[in-house]
């Protein structure tokens, strides 16, 4: 059978992301890793994580200097798995309004809008969000989940095995809000905001959280991508 070890995965490189502890976790789920920022390297592998910190616009202006829009595009809409990661699932959004307003990757329909200052009871929430927060599910119909009617509240395999309202990591002043509710696999709350963290259409999972720097929930979520590759792998004959 084939196993996770031998599936590789493509990190982008476009010099905004933190490729070193995406590295690690990928590594710590069994997974073999590349840098990634030639579309040869991206297309011949068995998947592809599209992180980043920084600003939209500089983002995809690196990403269309380097070629890889049209390949990031073919990756989504292919079965095999691209993962969007902060920064990394806001480009794949229709537009963001980061410093203005800049064109995204497009690969799903929706704007990238600003947290603004939130309030809980009678603290002041700044921007941006840096901390420990509760992502929550939502059902196939773009509503929260009854999870006491249902063992498995998440609409994506990436977060199998998770609790609904597991805490992740986040760092970011803007989310992205899709058009189609269908795609948001979570929300989290920052005051009385409640933001898309999660999201999910055919081949592609994104999130606005930092898997890498969120605990064993986070790096479960880097072990159901080896899981997932390894089913879409053809068998392997030991002889």
């Amino acid at each position: 059978m084939s196993n996770a070890s031998s599936s590789e995965v493509a990190i982008v490189d476009y010099g905004m992301g933190n490729l070193f502890s995406v590295g690690q976790a990928c590594e710590r789920a069994g997974l073999r890793t590349v840098v990634a920022s030639s579309t040869q390297e991206i297309l011949a592998a068995d998947a592809v994580i599209l992180p980043g910190v920084g600003a939209f616009g500089d983002a995809m202006e690196t990403l269309t200097r380097l070629d890889l829009v049209s390949c990031l595009r073919d990756i989504a809409a292919s079965p095999k798995p691209l993962v969007g990661i902060c920064l990394g699932m806001q480009l794949l959004m229709t537009e963001s309004h980061e410093f203005g307003s800049h064109r995204g990757l497009g690969i799903i329909e929706g704007e990238v809008v600003n947290l603004k200052v939130s309030v809980e009871g009678t603290r002041v929430l700044k921007v941006p969000q840096v901390g420990w927060n509760q992502i929550d599910a939502m059902g196939s119909d773009g509503h929260e989940n009854n999870t006491e009617v249902s063992n498995e509240p998440w609409e994506s395999p990436l977060l199998e095995g998770l609790s609904d309202g597991e805490y992740m990591y986040f760092v970011h002043s803007y989310y992205p809000d899709p058009v189609d509710a269908r795609t948001v696999v979570s929300t989290t709350r920052y005051g009385d905001i409640e933001f898309c963290s999660s999201l999910h259409l055919g081949s592609v999972f994104a999130c606005q959280y930092h898997p890498e720097r969120s605990g064993p929930a986070g790096l479960r979520i880097y072990q159901n991508l080896a899981a997932l590759i390894s089913t879409q792998q053809p068998e392997q004959i030991n002889v």
